[in-house]
């Protein structure tokens, strides 16, 4: 669920959004959402001084409130 909503808003703001790839690693407390975007992406899908992906870690938190487990986020390049 948070990992479709992570690929939809990244689809939203990539110029290439047929290449965005989320994997979700589930930990017993942890979460861990790897976001894959084309390399162009990559800059737009972080933001300046990391606005953009610190405003999906914001939306995200409000689900550690509901469900009591911590997400990480990280944007890579696809290789």
């Amino acid at each position: 669920m948070i990992a479709d909503f992570v690929a939809g808003f990244a689809r939203l703001i990539a110029s290439y959004p047929e290449e965005i790839r989320v994997e979700s690693h589930e930990g017993d407390e942890v979460t861990e959402i790897v976001l894959y975007a084309n390399q162009a992406d990559v800059g737009k899908l972080i933001g300046k001084e990391g606005k953009m992906i610190g405003a999906i870690k914001t939306v995200i938190s409000g689900c550690k409130a509901k469900d009591g487990k911590s997400y990480r986020i990280n944007v890579e390049p696809l290789s």
